[in-house]
């Protein structure tokens, strides 16, 4: 895979591309910048001309990814779910649920059903946040903290089937990692990554894993239209979201919240510390930045939501992305198709207006 990396990323150099190492070159020229210099980051991405050439790149970039996240182990057709209690919870009903994920972890979940539908419903694959609140997890949905209002039921309400999981490390799973009970929190989410570097995977491939599992169940549910799926959440949530829709062509539509991180231009800010370890993938700068990941979303539509002060997501990489996606969209003829607001002033947010936004999204996308 590593000489067709080379020759996705090759091509004739565009000026984009030359804009885009010009901007993380001037940003810090102190040690970040060295070390930029000196190491072997592959040359900027370029699309071919014309929609045929990139629908056979694109089969290229999806591989190398895969072979970038690991030597995952494979998952089942469907997961052996457990159902292990039901609730009423008025508007919708409340499953809680596990399953096995094959490699050692039993990851627990809710399901969200609304009662007021007839016929198979739109559905929400929702991937919680990190902020170091390993005790949180899944919970994040029955919670206002981070969303103007508890995600799980607001959607619920509007019709929408709902499921989330916790990620490894999280919820019910802190202290459920390799070293035990002994490590919780960062700790044991360190250990969790070295373990996967040494069987030769990532933490943050395993994770997707899960995910996807997770919407493997979700889909098979008799209440959903395995045709309207969508992902959605904010920071660690938001990167799982647009890695998922890159990985998985099930899902429909995706709205990410306050992470877009071009990792060039992460790394020449000196914020590397904005993110934890599970959020690092061996090897990928040099076959291609995340510019490439965004672009396998087209020509699904999808919202991406940002402030221009949030140190974890540099503007100048946001812009990045934006550049490269939206020629990528272009291809198809549905650059509407690709919205990227960048409000001012913001930080690491979710803010009302980008909340209501949300609903609208996922009401337009998913719903007849």
């Amino acid at each position: 895979m590593k000489a067709i990396s080379h020759l996705i990323a090759l091509g004739v150099a565009s000026a984009i591309g030359c804009a885009e190492n010009a901007v993380v070159a001037q940003t810090n020229f102190s040690a970040a910048h060295s070390w930029l210099q000196s190491a072997e980051i592959a040359p900027p991405f370029t699309l071919p001309v014309g929609r045929a050439a990139w629908e056979k790149q694109r089969l290229l970039v999806r591989a190398q990814l895969e072979e970038l996240l690991g030597k995952l182990p494979p998952r089942p057709k469907l997961p052996k779910v457990e159902t292990l209690a039901r609730e009423d919870r008025g508007d919708y009903r409340l499953e809680r649920f596990r399953f096995d994920n094959g490699a050692g972890a039993t990851v627990p979940g809710y399901l969200l059903l609304p009662k007021k539908v007839s016929g198979p419903a739109p559905a929400i694959l929702y991937c919680h946040w990190h902020g170091g609140e390993y005790d949180l997890g899944k919970e994040e949905l029955f919670q206002s903290k981070h969303t103007p209002e508890a995600p799980g039921p607001a959607f619920a309400k509007r019709g929408f089937v709902v499921l989330a999981i916790d990620a490894y490390c999280f919820g019910e799973r802190n202290g459920q990692g390799p070293g035990g009970e002994a490590e919780k929190g960062s700790a044991g989410e360190m250990t969790a990554s070295k373990f996967n570097l040494w069987v030769g995977r990532t933490l943050w491939g395993m994770l997707l894993r899960d995910d996807l599992m997770a919407l493997d169940y979700l889909a098979s549910r008799s209440e959903v239209d395995a045709r309207r799926i969508g992902v959605t959440g904010m920071s660690m949530g938001a990167t799982r979201s647009w890695w998922l829709m890159a990985l998985d062509e099930r899902i429909r539509t995706g709205v990410a919240v306050a992470c877009l991180t071009r990792y060039q231009n992460l790394i020449a800010e000196e914020a590397l510390k904005a993110h934890g370890i599970y959020y690092f993938v061996p090897n990928l700068l040099n076959h291609f930045d995340t510019e490439a990941v965004v672009a396998l979303l087209a020509p699904r539509p999808v919202l991406l939501m940002n402030g221009d002060q949030d140190a974890g997501s540099p503007v100048e990489g946001i812009h990045a992305i934006e550049r490269v996606v939206r020629q990528t969209y272009a291809l198809y003829g549905s650059t509407n198709e690709f919205q990227s607001v960048v409000y001012p002033g913001q930080g690491h947010v979710y803010t009302p207006a980008m909340w209501a936004k949300t609903l609208a999204w996922m009401e337009v996308q998913l719903k007849p």
